[in-house]
This record gives C-alpha cells, structure tokens and sequence, in this order.
C-alpha cells in the first residue's frame, strides 16, 4: 500500500473565510472567485460540505474511494 496511516488530526480547518472564496479544507488552498472551481471535490460529513483542492483530492483518491471520513486522510 502506497498511504501510511495515521490518526485523524483534531484541528479543525474553516471551510470558507470571511471573504466568500472557497477554502481547501485540507491544505487551505484558496480558489480564485467565489464558484468551487470544477477540478475540486466537493464531500459531506458529518452534515458540513467541504472542499478538497486537485493536489489534495489526487493525493488521497485511495482514502476518498474507500469513502473514510477525511480525519483519517
């Protein structure tokens, strides 16, 4: 297996800052405008939609596909 595992991390990352513009919820990444750009992914858990960037969504598509909760990835 290519990923190690690790326990899901506590903090706690904000899905959109005061500004309007769509935040990565893994690495922070802002996007340009307000839209969620079409390359991202867009996920629900536990009742909240977040947003995952390209680099992120590519680097742990075995995690995502597997549908574990991002904590874990």
């Amino acid at each position: 297996m290519d990923e190690e595992t690790e326990p899901p991390e506590q903090s706690e990352k904000p899905e959109r800052p005061a500004a309007g513009s769509v935040v990565c919820a893994r690495c922070g990444t802002t996007a340009e405008g307000d839209a969620v750009p079409v390359t991202w992914l867009s996920s629900v858990e536990d009742g909240r939609r977040l947003h995952f960037c390209e680099s992120c969504a590519r680097l742990h598509i075995r995690a995502i596909e597997s549908r574990l909760d991002s904590l874990w990835w």
